[in-house]
């Protein structure tokens, strides 16, 4: 307990994770594996002690030590009675800082975090591995008492901080210093935001994300659910990190497996994807439409969880910046709290994004790596045009690496530029 509490703050590189501000409740610290979680835990520990609160009034204990393997949620109990034991003049008088890190090893814990809230004066922060806090197993076991605070790998924003180099006013940079900020966007797109994977070598950098997808296949899915087709799940991975923001039909995809003699079946296909969504490996983007019929019959796009995970992947050998751009862009909306769907209009076009915002606003987003030629912004434009006349409250943008190039471009379209868009993407101007 006193080493738990003596333990020097590590340094970090500070996360912009949205912390939901409801009293009484659990925050629950939850996202794909080796994202930061508990950096994460580290930050609000530092956040609290610089807001004036003392060090004896929060515990931060980490349950991932193979030396507590044999722990219960009465030795969970003891640690709340020791700890107050030490500090017996916080207990019920003033609110403590409990920060609870891998509390899924211990059997019982979410009875514990429960009564914990009831009886004791505190604020709660859990963590753990996604193959046992995921949002909705979180939810429904802490009956209502949790919130979720998700954490991403790191952000464009995050990704120049953590290299010193973050912009103190995006909008206000000099051609020279535009030109190094889109050099770092194209950096990132190929790199990705893992905090691990900065700084490494290629070789180095692929093998360390390769792993954490085998992993994520291994803890998270194949021995949480029991697997029984390991190889048709390793199958529809590769196919789903390796067509990064392409459309997914499992009906074609399980014909496809069919005539490779791959055995399995459609409902199980249909599971896969989503334990694959539970352990936040990749996201999932519905057709936009009112009717659940047409969404549920039409393909959905499946993004991976960060665009460094793309290269691995890709079997075309070519760097992609156009999906990689495209994935950056949807978790950055996602990190924000907004929904977003995909358009196909009466007309056969096609539009990447239709977002709602938090608030309920609109805005319909085509992502275009480049504008140079001719054909493919009159494409954008045209879908974009053609989208607005079946959702007319969407407010219209256009996101490129190549601003410059965006000529002849109707009014209505607000062109971004996509380094500036991911650093402060578009939330103020709908």
């Amino acid at each position: 307990m006193l080493d738990a509490q003596t333990q020097p703050i590590p340094a970090f590189t500070r996360r912009g994770v949205r912390v939901p501000a409801i009293p009484g409740k659990a925050i629950a610290i939850t996202g794909m594996r080796r994202t930061g979680k508990t950096t994460f835990l580290w930050q609000i520990l530092s956040d609290r002690v610089a807001g004036g609160l003392p060090r004896e009034a929060i515990l931060y204990f980490n349950f991932d030590d193979e030396r507590l393997s044999d722990m219960s949620a009465a030795d969970l109990s003891s640690l709340v009675e020791e700890y107050y034991q030490l500090h017996p003049d916080w207990r019920d008088a003033r609110r403590a800082t409990f920060l609870l890190d891998e509390i899924q090893m211990i059997p019982g814990w979410e009875r514990f975090a429960r009564r914990l809230l009831d009886t004791e004066k505190v604020e709660l922060f859990i963590s753990g591995s996604s193959a046992r806090m995921l949002s909705r197993e979180v939810a429904s076991s802490m009956r209502g008492r949790a919130m979720e605070a998700r954490v991403f790998p790191f952000s464009f924003r995050e990704y120049l901080r953590h290299q010193g180099r973050e912009p103190a006013s995006p909008d206000r940079l000099t051609k020279a210093a535009r030109s190094v900020l889109m050099k770092d966007l194209r950096a990132y797109l190929v790199v990705g935001g893992f905090p691990e994977a900065q700084g490494a070598d290629t070789r180095d950098r692929m093998e360390l994300l390769r792993g954490y997808v085998d992993a994520t296949l291994l803890r998270d899915v194949i021995e949480r659910y029991a697997v029984s087709q390991p190889v048709a799940l390793r199958h529809l991975t590769r196919h789903l990190l390796g067509s990064a923001a392409g459309l997914f039909s499992v009906h074609r995809y399980y014909n496809q497996l069919k005539s490779q003699g791959i055995p399995t079946s459609k409902d199980t296909l249909h599971a896969y994807l989503g334990h694959l969504e539970d352990a936040f490996l990749v996201h999932s983007v519905w057709l936009a439409t009112d009717s659940e019929r047409r969404r549920m019959s039409n393909p959905r796009k499946v993004y991976p969880a960060d665009p460094g995970l793309i290269p691995i992947f890709d079997r075309s050998g070519r760097p992609q910046p156009g999906k990689a751009l495209e994935s950056a862009v949807l978790v950055e909306l996602l990190r924000h709290g907004s929904e977003a769907g995909y358009v196909r209009t009466a007309e056969g076009f096609e539009v990447d994004f239709l977002v709602r915002r938090p608030e309920g606003k609109e805005q319909l987003i085509q992502v275009c790596a480049e504008l140079d030629d001719k054909a493919t912004r009159d494409r954008e434009v045209r879908a974009l045009l053609a989208a607005a006349k079946e959702h007319p409250r969407a407010h219209l943008a256009l996101v490129t690496m190549t601003s410059e190039s965006a000529r002849d471009i109707p009014p209505a379209i607000r062109i971004y530029d996509a380094a500036l868009w991911l650093l402060e993407p578009g939330l103020e101007q709908v």
